[in-house]
């Protein structure tokens, strides 16, 4: 069986009673992740301008507008403005090690279309699950190359996670689940330039709006009876080979019904790119274990991978988004704020001082061990004190990943911090049935 139909005959026949029981847990802990900073999303411009655009053009319909109390709209467009509010902040989860893939992506699209539908919280959590093994498979058939190509891969292989996942709760056949998938093929989309022109950060968010809006369109013409290719990811003119460089296609069934890919989900504890992640991390171990201050530094070296060097070193940030993606940045920032409130980067000075004069400090080096397997996020982070002292940290994950998991209390307060514009009582009920979502009927409710 060709790969694009065997991973179609998997996403449609999976079943709730098929999930182990952590991989149920994952994906309910990633449903309440999304949520929560989507919440958090509805309150930033960019948010806002998705929004305005959804109530606009949509019917009125089933499905919530997340962090808009009281307002129901057509599950496209409340799968497109989610979308746009999950991606708002740099709050969303990942995969480790990472592949491109945005697990939290899948959500908008499944969510939309399970309100539509009246589906049950055991159906959400098996459509996600869909999705995750399939765009994760996919992501990893990428070898991330896609990137080189100058693609935003979370546009590129998050559209194939939301198309399953609205498959799965629009209950397609195989085949309809395959056509689906050809049709979602050719509307990935999503460019890069954001990084590199120093201008235009905000459409970075749209790309996961866009492929939550393609997820929702692909699966509903495919259940009309809609073709597209059988071979969308293998053929020659097919995903793979259009936007990636030497593809390793047996990925894509690989493990597939065995290893479960949900199980690699990360989530993130602050506002900033994964790349600065670990470095956050490690010098926040560093000053509690040396007890310095940013007046104490004179200088500080980060070792990390080729793809962080050419990415993500941008000591002198000039817009938010640019702050959220630079490594110096976010580690200068986590000195002054606390990393864990996402309002620390939110109320960001782009021209403070102190913050900048840090970030100008941090030197962006290659570090070899990141090139071993697993280890894309290894760090290696040293500093050296005006008083002569010297101290050295290397970490290989973050917590949140999966080696390195949150606390319940650390997990649910960045839930709690993430939704404080709805008020504790609506965002301790939202947080509530989304921890039961296993025993709800009808997930019409999960709505701020």
């Amino acid at each position: 069986m060709a790969q694009t139909r065997e991973l179609a005959a998997y996403a449609a026949g999976l079943r709730y009673e098929d999930l182990p029981d952590d991989v149920r847990d994952r994906a309910r802990e990633c449903i309440q992740d999304t949520v929560g900073i989507s919440v958090f999303g509805a309150n930033l411009p960019w948010g806002k301008f998705a929004i305005d655009y959804a109530r606009r053009n949509a019917a009125v319909g089933d499905c919530a507008l997340l962090g808009v109390p009281g307002v129901k709209i057509s599950a496209p467009f409340a799968a497109l403005a989610n979308g746009v509010l999950t991606h708002a902040f740099e709050m969303d989860s990942l995969r480790k090690p990472g592949t491109g893939v945005h697990p939290g992506g899948i959500v908008p699209a499944a969510l939309a279309v399970a309100q539509q539908e009246g589906a049950t919280g055991r159906d959400l959590i098996t459509a996600f699950v869909a999705g995750m093994e399939v765009t994760t498979r996919i992501g990893l058939s990428t070898r991330h190359s896609s990137e080189e190509k100058g693609f935003h891969a979370p546009g590129l292989t998050g559209v194939f996670g939301a198309t399953v996942a609205a498959g799965s709760l629009l209950k397609l056949d195989a085949d309809q689940m395959c056509n689906a998938m050809g049709v979602a093929g050719s509307l990935c989309s999503g460019l890069l330039e954001f990084a590199k022109s120093g201008s235009g950060g905000m459409v970075k968010r749209l790309h996961i709006g866009r492929a939550a809006e393609g997820g929702v369109l692909a699966a509903s013409l495919a259940k009309d009876g809609y073709e597209g290719p059988a071979s969308v990811l293998e053929g020659k003119f097919g995903f793979l080979n259009a936007y990636t460089n030497d593809p390793l296609t047996e990925k894509l069934t690989d493990g597939l019904g065995s290893n479960w890919e949900t199980r690699t989900i990360c989530f993130k504890r602050c506002a900033c790119h994964a790349t600065a992640h670990t470095p956050v991390q490690a010098f926040e171990e560093l000053r509690a274990d040396m007890g310095f201050t940013a007046a104490d530094v004179d200088s500080i070296s980060i070792g990390s991978s080729r793809k962080v060097l050419a990415n993500h070193d941008i000591p002198e940030p000039q817009d938010l988004m640019a702050a959220q993606y630079s490594v110096p940045f976010s580690v200068a920032l986590s000195f002054f704020h606390d990393p864990m409130d996402p309002t620390s980067f939110l109320g960001a000075d782009l021209s403070d001082p102190a913050i900048l004069a840090l970030s100008r400090k941090i030197k962006l080096e290659l570090f070899d061990e990141t090139t071993k397997p697993g280890q894309a996020w290894a760090c290696r982070a040293r500093v050296t004190l005006r008083d002569g002292r010297e101290g050295e940290k290397i970490l290989s994950d973050f917590r949140g990943s999966p080696t390195q998991p949150m606390s319940t209390d650390e997990f649910d307060g960045k839930f709690r911090a993430a939704t404080r514009a709805l008020g504790e009582a609506a965002a301790e009920a939202l947080l509530s049935r989304l921890k039961m979502l296993e025993d709800n009927e009808d997930v019409g409710n999960l709505a701020p």
